[in-house]
């Protein structure tokens, strides 16, 4: 969707109609000073998130993300919780980890 300048992406379930997960640059429909500290907590790494994605072939995922100039923040690795997964930081600051299914 857009508005007044800026773009964003709602996300949710059929099943759970109730739920939207909304996608959205920190300045979007907030104020400059809002933007601003939001901005902040992002780059550090203390925002919301990770956003988390699954796929069935991590690391052809891994290498076309990396190819596009994304910034990688690990590469794909058995993590001790349980998944092999890798997390790159997308255009707005968000770590958005990448789960692998099988």
């Amino acid at each position: 969707m857009s508005g007044n300048g800026w773009r964003w992406l709602s996300l949710g379930a059929p099943s759970q109609p109730g739920i939207v997960l909304v996608l959205s640059a920190p300045g979007a429909g907030r104020s400059p000073e809002d933007a601003e500290a939001l901005h902040r907590l992002i780059a550090k790494g203390s925002g919301p998130g990770p956003i988390v994605f699954a796929t069935d072939d991590l690391d052809a995922l891994f290498e076309k993300v990396r190819s596009s100039g994304a910034e990688v923040l690990q590469e794909p690795m058995d993590q001790p919780w349980g998944p092999r997964d890798c997390a790159f930081r997308d255009p707005a600051g968000n770590m958005v980890r990448i789960n692998a299914t099988a």
